[in-house]
């Protein structure tokens, strides 16, 4: 005979919602999946970069959020820690369009697979530009179709920008 198999309860998307969790967790097909909550050299790279588009904005119709949940798909909600918007800003309380640029960035807990699979459903979901800044290693890197390569800058040639590893890391 069979064991029986373990379920999971899962939660509606409208409860995740409506949840206030004490390291913001994202939502995938009904189940709380948690996020490794910043440590400094995290947070450091996330400043960085929200003050590289806020300069970035003084010359273009761009709008940076950090830790915003986006609705990927009915059913996942995920949260990058930084994303650009371009051209408009978005409206809805959980924006459903994708966003010009994605970056997570590295904290020591984080799993590659797990990584990988999140960058894999933003280009699903129409993702531009994906990016990784790892504090640790001092490392960008960007996802595309051939998957998740190391790069020297990240760049957004239509606006000008170019971001080398020492704009981000001490």
């Amino acid at each position: 005979m069979l064991a029986p198999v373990a379920t999971q309860n899962l939660i509606p998307v409208k409860e995740y919602l409506c949840t206030v969790y004490e390291s913001d967790a994202e939502f995938v097909d009904g189940e709380i999946a948690e996020r490794n909550p910043g440590e400094n050299p995290h947070t450091v790279v996330q400043v960085r970069f929200v003050e590289i588009f806020y300069e970035l904005k003084k010359q273009h119709p761009v709008h940076c959020r950090t830790e915003l949940r986006m609705r990927l798909a009915p059913a996942r909600i995920r949260i990058p820690d930084v994303a650009l918007f371009h051209p408009e800003k978005p409206t809805e309380l959980v924006p459903s369009d994708a966003p010009l640029v994605v970056v997570e960035i590295v904290s020591r807990e984080d799993r590659h697979t797990e990584i990988i699979q999140k960058f894999e459903e933003y280009r699903a979901w129409g993702v531009t530009h994906i990016w990784l800044a790892d504090p640790w290693q001092r490392q960008l890197s960007v996802y595309s179709d051939n998957g998740l390569t190391a790069v020297g800058p990240l760049q957004l040639s239509d606006f000008g920008l170019t971001i080398t590893p020492p704009d981000l890391f001490d």
